[in-house]
């Protein structure tokens, strides 16, 4: 199972090297993988996910994704747009994970519709993949650049019954470990399996100063026992050394 980190929240504001310190930094110790998560409007700030990875670029050859990005918040040529320029500072080593979103705050900072969320995802998947599958729509030609025709691996984060629909319609499916104990995680992954998923990603796994790492690496052990491809840790103030994390598996 390979190893990923979340980059961010920024501590110091006014350093502006931070998130391409943490981006290097991480790549040296061994992380294989760096994400982005979105959160707008709950009282702390976080870096666009989407300028944050292009800032891990720029420093990294990791591979990089979004874990997640709530796709009814976005005019879908707009995000197509973004993305194209990601994969090409990322020379292809990107994966976009989607989500319904689950955070009304988010969806008031954008005017959009909280309670329409689920059909207005339906809408817009609808409309990016058309987008990558045509470099853009039938008035104009959005990308022009072959290296990245056909858009990014597709990923979606979910939990219940539309984790059929990640194994079936996506290329990957984003367990968050945040709200979920480790055995409603892994009963997921058996249902992901048995409708042949391909890669399967645990993320959001928050470590701080109470964490126990003899039970993070248990945690560990049992994902990667379960069939996970990917684990993805969030560092919160005070919690042990990246180098302290990595060593665990």
């Amino acid at each position: 199972m390979k190893l990923g980190a979340i980059l961010g929240p920024i501590k110091t504001p006014s350093d502006a090297s931070e998130l391409r310190v943490q981006a290097a930094n991480l790549e040296k110790a061994g992380y294989e993988s760096l994400w982005a998560v979105q959160a707008i409007g709950r009282r702390f700030t976080v870096t666009d996910p989407l300028i944050t990875l292009c800032v891990a670029a720029t420093v990294t050859k990791c591979e990089l994704g979004t874990a997640i990005l709530q796709l009814p918040l976005y005019n879908p040529m707009d995000l197509a747009h973004r993305v194209y320029s990601i994969m090409q500072l990322a020379e292809n080593n990107f994966l976009l994970g989607l989500g319904t979103g689950s955070t009304e705050s988010d969806f008031i900072a954008f005017s959009q519709n909280y309670r329409n969320r689920f059909v207005n995802f339906d809408k817009k998947l609808t409309e990016l993949r058309e987008i990558f599958k045509n470099n853009g729509n039938s008035d104009i030609r959005l990308n022009q650049w072959p290296v990245v025709e056909g858009g990014p691996p597709l990923l979606l984060g979910t939990w219940g019954k539309n984790v059929k629909t990640a194994a079936s319609k996506f290329d990957g499916w984003i367990a968050s470990a945040h709200y979920r104990t480790p055995d409603e995680i892994l009963e997921g992954l058996k249902q992901y399996k048995s409708e042949n998923g391909k890669r399967a990603i645990v993320s959001t796994i928050q470590i701080s100063n109470d964490t126990d790492t003899g039970e993070l690496r248990e945690k560990l052990r049992r994902f990667s026992d379960a069939g996970f491809n990917d684990a993805v840790v969030m560092f919160l103030p005070g919690a042990p050394s990246i180098d302290h994390i990595r060593s665990l598996i």
